[in-house]
């Protein structure tokens, strides 16, 4: 079943562009995590948050990126970190044209 998991967290920058190309790398490695269909990455320079929402193919696959990241934000120095795991209503997310795939 489908596993969306959301992650936020305190962050003081960069934004918009400067954080496009200051997280490439990192972005280029999440897209090769087992399991991951796609992320959407989010910001919120006002209230000083950034973080992602992620679709993966199971919840195993989820919690495992999950631990990974953690550590990996850890390690940057990142505290706070506030994550969530659903399970995805795949018939209602296809009426409502969500991307499942």
């Amino acid at each position: 079943m489908p596993t969306l998991l959301q992650i936020d967290f305190p962050l003081s920058g960069p934004w918009g562009e400067e954080m496009a190309e200051a997280f490439a790398d990192l972005a280029r490695l999440i897209a090769d995590t087992p399991g991951l269909r796609w992320k959407v990455w989010t910001e919120n320079e006002a209230t000083g948050e950034s973080g992602g929402i992620y679709l993966f193919d199971d919840e195993a696959s989820a919690r495992a990126y999950l631990d990974e990241h953690t550590r990996r934000l850890e390690g940057f120095g990142i505290t706070g970190i506030r994550a969530r795991i659903f399970d995805v209503n795949e018939p209602l997310t296809a009426i409502t044209r969500g991307p499942l795939s």
